[in-house]
């Protein structure tokens, strides 16, 4: 990475540098962190609630994708929009006003179940978009987003597992799933405090020709390969409890899982973040790709549950090893940073587009045609971040990442 050239503000360790903008202070940094944490609680405890849902049958087994692409594509579709038409400004109101709604809305799908559960999941994705760009605004900004996004997805998954271990061992054998529901509901309220830490602003983007505020081509082909490529472990990871019962293993043993790969992804968080400007992002690109796929080969086999656990404790780490360099990626494509702006919004849709698929590959009794599917989306996406690299120019950007 190039370093950026010296200022007077570089003296002061508890500035968060910017290439574009002000300085914040250390505590509005991890306010607005926070914020994004708030936005992302529920992904880490997904194949439980989901998984929950349908034991209670609540859901059907495709019902299970299609709940997490609703709430998903609508949490990415709104992240986007908001990067596109939305100035960084009011920023305290509106986490405010969106950290009680997501309360409220959790609250009310404790009596849902069916359609139903997916239209209240669904509007609750789009609230916590809301949230997730407050936070994607500022990490693009960023002298170093890779660290910053690695600080993120490292304090986030954190706070996942706290709640993943909560939910395995008191809240969803006592309450069920709408003791996990609650559980978000609390955690969204209390949300509202780091919500009024926060700054009020950002400052604006350069923009493009025109004034527009959308990525150049390569950004978007940038943003197509996030989506794919991250689009493969969300088809995989939803099913992560049917799939320990084709194994032959219990909901208790997919519950560990969860929590156990949780912890994982704080370590792959963090590795991420103590690496950062350090190794090459398409490095972590192909290492990620050879733990994926030895970790579905896996999955696909009737083994036992300490290995099942272990396979997907790998998948954690290094889906969130992988989770930070994704920003520097779109950067090397676009290095005027708007298409880092809608990473968080591919990233989401991915997220969304995997369980969507996988959907249409599996039945009540078998589910083990995700991990193909898994494998062909890992490959295309791969494919184009490799065009991406070998076709990209130098640039002569302070704040750049190589690559």
């Amino acid at each position: 990475m190039t370093e950026p050239p010296a200022t007077a503000d570089a003296a002061h360790d508890h500035l968060v540098h910017e290439a574009v903008g002000p300085a914040l202070t250390g505590l509005q940094a991890g306010a607005t962190i926070a914020v994004g944490i708030n936005s992302l609680l529920f992904a880490g405890i997904l194949p439980e609630l989901l998984g929950a849902l349908a034991d209670e049958h609540r859901l059907s087994a495709s019902g299970i994708g299609l709940t997490a692409t609703t709430e998903a594509l609508a949490m990415g579709l709104t992240t986007g929009a908001m990067g596109l038409i939305r100035r960084p400004e009011r920023l305290r109101l509106i986490a405010v006003a969106a950290s009680l709604a997501l309360a409220a809305l959790n609250l009310a799908a404790t009596g849902a179940a069916d359609v139903a559960m997916m239209v209240l999941r669904g509007a609750a994705g789009a609230v916590e978009g809301v949230l997730l760009w407050i936070t994607v605004s500022m990490i693009a900004r960023t002298v170093t987003p890779e660290r910053w996004a690695g600080a993120f997805f490292t304090s986030q998954t954190l706070a996942q597992l706290l709640l993943a271990l909560a939910l395995a061992g008191i809240i969803v054998p006592r309450f069920g799933a709408n003791g996990a529901l609650v559980s978000l509901a609390v955690a969204s309220v209390i949300g509202v405090i780091p919500a009024l830490l926060g700054p009020d602003r950002f400052a604006p983007l350069p923009v493009g020709e025109g004034g527009s505020e959308a990525p150049p081509p390569r950004g978007w082909i940038a943003l197509a390969a996030t989506l794919v490529y991250v689009s493969a472990g969300g088809a995989v990871g939803v099913y992560v409890q049917p799939l320990a019962h084709e194994a032959g293993l219990s909901a208790d043993v997919a519950r560990t899982a969860v929590w156990v790969s949780l912890a994982a992804q704080v370590a792959g968080g963090a590795m991420a973040t103590a690496l950062a400007g350090r190794v090459r992002y398409y490095t972590v690109f192909l290492m990620t790709t050879a733990a994926y796929l030895g970790t579905w080969v896996l999955f696909g086999q009737a083994i036992p549950a300490w290995l099942f656990i272990t396979a997907n404790a790998v998948a954690g780490l290094f889906a969130l090893f992988l989770g930070p360099f994704l920003v520097p990626m779109t950067i090397d494509a676009d290095p005027s940073r708007r298409a880092a702006m809608q990473s968080g919004a591919a990233q989401l849709l991915g997220g969304a587009l995997g369980p969507l698929l996988a959907s249409q590959v599996v039945g009540d009794r078998d589910v083990r045609g995700v991990l193909w599917l898994g494998a062909a989306l890992l490959f295309s996406g791969l494919a184009v971040v490799t065009w991406l690299r070998l076709t990209a120019k130098p640039v002569q950007l302070p704040a750049v990442i190589d690559g």
